[in-house]
């Protein structure tokens, strides 16, 4: 059968079902790492959907410092439309409206 003639369905299933036939998958694997080493994923509960991930608060520091979505992309090895998804969850999170109000929702330390 020719990929282009597959039923989705059929396609979608073994892509699926990949993961749990595969003796080594690199997500589990790299998973299991992380738990070796005692890393914890944060949880997501009504307390920290306020609170930035590790990655919108990257951004917003490096956008309060000046730099552009495509020199943040650059230096974070994201596209800049990525780079405005996550700061127009970090001006949500925060309550604010541009980057000047990241100055002051985001001080230096």
């Amino acid at each position: 059968m020719d990929g282009a003639d597959a039923d989705p369905r059929v396609l979608a299933r073994a892509a699926r079902q990949a993961p749990e036939r595969c003796s080594w998958c690199p997500a589990e694997r790299a998973r299991g790492e992380l738990i070796a080493t005692g890393e914890t994923v944060r949880k997501r509960t009504v307390q920290t959907l306020d609170v930035l991930t590790p990655q919108e608060a990257q951004v917003a520091r490096m956008a309060r410092d000046g730099h552009t979505n495509s020199e943040i992309g650059a230096r974070l090895f994201i596209s800049a439309r990525t780079v405005e998804y996550h700061l127009r969850k970090v001006f949500t999170k925060l309550d604010i409206r541009s980057r000047r109000d990241l100055r002051r929702a985001l001080p230096e330390t």
